[in-house]
């Protein structure tokens, strides 16, 4: 159902049939990668997060990484606190494992970030609304097609192993 809605928001784009749908699952990132052939930093994880309102803050990063708090504080003024479950579907529209920052059900409600940590690919993979999707997008795609307001930097990539 929500892969539908992701194809129709992704029309106004011309980018609809990039959408992949696996028999798989891509719930997590290790799952996503997998499915799609990719290294798991290459999938886009879609993180979910309260504002002072009590409405969502959306940050799209690269699957290796973590919020750092520490950051996260500097840049929105609170502690990174995340959604619940079900916050998360009445937010997004979308259930845990297939969340992402197209087709949100309350867009006036969700503010949706991208993290630098992604600007490292050509190309990223998000999911497509459900937990067996995803899509190939640029991260300029990225960025305009989910409404992002602004780049950000609240993510700590992990040292590379020697």
């Amino acid at each position: 159902m929500t892969t539908e809605k992701v194809r129709e928001h992704m029309r106004k784009f011309g980018l609809e049939d990039r959408i992949r749908e696996f028999d798989v699952s891509s719930a997590t990132v290790e799952l996503a990668a997998e499915a799609v052939g990719v290294i798991p930093a290459r999938i886009c994880k879609t993180l979910t997060f309260k504002d002072p309102d009590d409405n969502c803050i959306l940050i799209q990063t690269a699957g290796d990484t973590k919020i750092q708090n520490g950051k996260f504080k500097r840049k929105f003024g609170l502690k990174a606190k995340m959604l619940t479950p079900d916050e998360v579907k009445e937010f997004t529209g979308h259930e845990i494992g297939g969340v992402c920052a197209f087709a949100l059900a309350q867009p006036d409600k969700v503010s949706v970030y991208a993290d630098e940590s992604m600007k490292r690919f050509d190309t990223v993979f998000p999911a497509a609304g459900t937990d067996a999707s995803a899509i190939e997008l640029t991260c300029d795609e990225l960025f305009e097609t989910s409404g992002a307001i602004e780049w950000v930097d609240v993510c700590k990539i992990p040292e590379e192993e020697a």
